[in-house]
């Protein structure tokens, strides 16, 4: 049996990438329906858990132009989702915050999107989620140094 050579490695990465990427996010969007958009979702996430942010610290997070995470923020304020709260030593920063109708889409999302994250990990056995729960910590280290070079 011989070693596959690093092209047909890296040809089996980016369609198993390109792949999984796309049938995680349509089953994704199917769990919490026409209400939010994935990116929504993730933004909802976000500042659940860390409870308040900027629009600045979104667009670093998810690595986009302000201008990006202002149109989307602008459209979840416009639902309801979020509040703006203007900083009161600098009008300038403005902080974002989950409204309790932010709160309870949220919630009902997430309980969605884990009992089906829950149903695919329960194909596999104890030992592979853990490895390729470690495998996918350890490329999303290499990423985050990779792009802390450029």
């Amino acid at each position: 049996m011989s070693v596959p050579n690093i092209k047909d490695l890296v040809d089996r990465y980016i369609a198993v990438s390109f792949s999984v990427e796309k049938k995680a996010a349509s089953l994704v969007k199917n769990q919490i329906g026409s209400d939010l958009t994935n990116d929504q979702h993730f933004t909802l996430r976000y500042i659940n858990q860390v409870g308040s942010c900027t629009s600045s610290e979104l667009a670093e997070v998810f690595d986009v132009k302000k201008s990006a995470i202002t149109a989307m923020i602008t459209r979840m304020w416009e639902k309801g989702l979020i509040q703006r709260t203007r900083d009161e030593n600098d009008r300038r920063v403005v902080y974002l915050t989950l409204t309790d109708k932010g709160n309870e889409l949220y919630a009902k999302a997430e309980e969605k999107i884990h009992n089906l994250v829950e149903s695919l990990i329960n194909k596999f056995d104890q030992a592979e989620i853990h490895q390729f729960i470690e495998t996918f910590e350890k490329l999303d280290n290499v990423l985050s140094e990779n792009k802390a070079g450029d």
